[in-house]
């Protein structure tokens, strides 16, 4: 028996067998890089704003601490469980060890509707979940940042919280703060102009040209929206666009200033035009030169990935495309180029750790500066797994989850197993 069920976790567990036959690790060395070192499950209590008293789950896993401390996302979530959430912290330890950072995977989270609650019951549940987790977590222990439902807001509670009972400010405990928290310069718009810059360097691979391709994005949030929009920079010409609320599309094109406008006054996409309205299960299969599922997992399955008629699919979304669907997708290679998630949305901790390192240093850099790095550390590892999938003829998936699992496993052989 295992904590460790589910879906996602079976997905993350099947991606790494896979990538296991192919580098040639042993069964019996396996379940010491796959399985969490730590899974901490804390019951939140919170006064509610009707009187009564609600009691939510929390989780926190941390997958490995061998390279650094823990790493990764806050979720604030209503179908949450451990399993997901240690998922994510499997993907973060290779996404971390692909990008060359001293971090190991954790993500963690609460088993709630951040949507349902007031800014009164959501600071509550923040600051009780960081309280319940300050015996395990800490700025060389594990070190936590946004994700889905969580913000800038919710990390500064996080970070206030920490520090309170330190009795000093530790703006390092967090990343993804409000730069005048001790946050950086370009942390909101990192993920997303991570996946637009990589999109960028596979048109170059494929010799396409920006100025006359097409997207469609699925998942209108932080990195859905900045994606988009970085994109319409490049030239891009943006088709479809979705939320969990609807879904639009027009072949001349959206108008992306309108839909901003739109999020920023109402929070979602519904009730922005009934003309562009569009079937959200039939938005991923249109024709596009760049498709980015950057909304939850698994919406690119093996019933949908034969339809695709994308040249490049941009996984923004952490696990948006499931074993069966790589199995489909490794048949079509020549047509569709895929940007692993592991490598294309790693642009928000690559800034994150950019975000740590000022905290411990106190020295900050400016905006310029930051995406100067942030290019550098995605293009090293772009060039890496290209070199690895010219070299092995192997899917691209395989190509960066090898180099990430290959990299903490060398780390744990040369460390040994301790006592």
């Amino acid at each position: 028996m295992s904590i460790y069920t589910g879906p996602v976790f079976e997905m993350a567990r099947e991606q790494f067998n896979v990538v296991s036959d192919y580098i040639g690790i042993p069964v019996e060395d396996r379940d010491r890089l796959l399985l969490p070192k730590r899974a901490v499950a804390v019951a939140i209590p919170v006064h509610m704003d009707n009187g009564r008293e609600c009691v939510f789950e929390g989780f926190r896993v941390q997958h490995h601490l061998t390279l650094g401390p823990t790493k990764g996302g806050t979720r604030f979530s209503p179908t949450l469980d451990v399993g997901e959430v240690a998922a994510l912290a499997v993907w973060m330890s290779w996404k971390c060890a692909l990008c060359g950072l001293p971090y190991g995977g954790a993500k963690g989270g609460v088993t709630c509707d951040p949507y349902k609650l007031s800014r009164r019951e959501l600071e509550a549940v923040s600051r009780r979940y960081m309280q319940e987790m300050i015996p395990f977590v800490g700025p060389h222990t594990d070190v936590m940042a946004p994700d889905m439902g969580t913000n800038e807001q919710v990390m500064a509670w996080f970070m206030d919280t920490y520090s309170m009972y330190q009795g000093k400010t530790v703006t390092e405990i967090v990343t993804g703060k409000p730069v005048s928290a001790g946050g950086t310069e370009g942390r909101r718009e990192a993920t997303g102009r991570g996946v637009a810059h990589l999109v960028g360097r596979a048109m170059e691979r494929l010799q396409m040209n920006p100025g006359g391709a097409t997207a469609i994005v699925q998942g209108f949030g932080n990195v859905g929206s900045v994606t988009a929009l970085a994109l319409a920079e490049r030239g891009v010409k943006i088709l479809g666009v979705s939320d969990h609320t609807a879904a639009y599309y027009d072949r001349n094109g959206l108008d992306l200033a309108s839909l901003q406008r739109h999020v920023g006054e109402h929070g979602v996409l519904a009730g922005w035009s009934t003309e562009a309205l569009f079937d959200p299960g039939e938005l991923l299969v249109q024709p596009c030169d760049v498709l980015v599922p950057a909304a939850v997992e698994q919406v690119i399955t093996g019933e949908n990935a034969g339809r695709l008629r994308c040249r490049i699919l941009a996984e923004g979304a952490n696990g948006p495309t499931t074993p069966q669907a790589d199995r489909v997708l490794a048949g079509r290679r020549d047509e569709i180029f895929v940007i692993p998630d592991i490598l294309c949305n790693a642009g928000g901790v690559v800034v994150s750790y950019f975000e740590w390192v000022q905290d411990l240093q106190q020295f900050f850099w400016d905006e310029q500066e930051v995406l100067s790095r942030l290019a550098k550390v995605l293009d090293r590892a772009f060039t890496r797994v290209m070199a690895r999938v010219d070299s092995d003829h192997v899917p691209h998936r395989d190509a960066a989850l090898a180099i990430g699992v290959q990299k903490v496993r060398d780390a744990k052989k040369i460390r040994g197993l301790f006592p």
